[in-house]
């Protein structure tokens, strides 16, 4: 079973729809023994990490999502849920996030329209990660976002994508997996890497 953590940030239905049109069983929830027993987690979310980390925190989630990845689970971050997964936001000052992984939040500061919205490219930097089995290099898929995540370890970075700069738009790390696109959004392509990450064995 696959674990949606809900902590009411994001579009919960449409990512279990997505997995379950890609064959997964998913529970979206907030009770941390189902977090703590399924297979596979996964932590979405659309907004701002602050809020989301007073919320993660009230509902006593935050340990669980750390329990999960030192179990080695395999575990996906989406959009902001991709984003909590570092040390640190500039939104708003300096925001903390769950620090999983050493980097820092970013919002961009170049001319392009903010959010970038719309379809756009992955350039795969780690042809062996699991999560771009059977997935074309440039393969398009879905963003809206207006920061993006700055890691301090290179060797992260899974996928870098063209936004009037390269930014990182997925990582990599062992169990940890996290995408700034929206898979559940990404029609056939999304729906190929959730089902990848899927057959990651536990």
């Amino acid at each position: 079973m696959i674990a949606i953590i809900d902590y009411g940030m994001g579009n919960l239905r449409s990512v279990q729809k997505a997995l379950e049109k890609a064959g997964a069983d998913a529970l979206i929830t907030q009770n941390r023994d189902d977090i703590e027993k399924a297979s596979h987690v996964v932590l979405p979310g659309v907004g701002a990490m602050q809020p989301a980390m007073e919320k993660l925190e009230s509902l006593g989630l935050t340990e669980s999502i750390k329990k999960c990845i030192k179990e080695k689970k395999p575990f996906l971050g989406i959009c902001l849920g991709f984003q909590l997964l570092f040390e640190k936001s500039n939104e708003g000052g300096h925001v903390k996030g769950l620090g999983l992984l050493p980097g820092n939040v970013k919002r961009f500061a170049n001319d392009l329209k903010v959010p970038h919205m719309g379809w756009n490219q992955l350039d795969i930097q780690q042809k062996d990660c699991p999560l771009w089995k059977g997935i074309e290099n440039k393969s398009n898929v879905y963003f809206c976002h207006s920061y993006y995540v700055k890691p301090d370890d290179v060797a992260l970075i899974s996928t870098i994508t063209d936004y009037g700069m390269d930014f990182t738009s997925a990582i990599s790390k062992n169990n940890i997996f996290g995408v700034q696109f929206h898979p559940e959004k990404s029609q056939e392509i999304g729906l190929a890497i959730l089902k990848n990450f899927m057959e990651i064995a536990p």
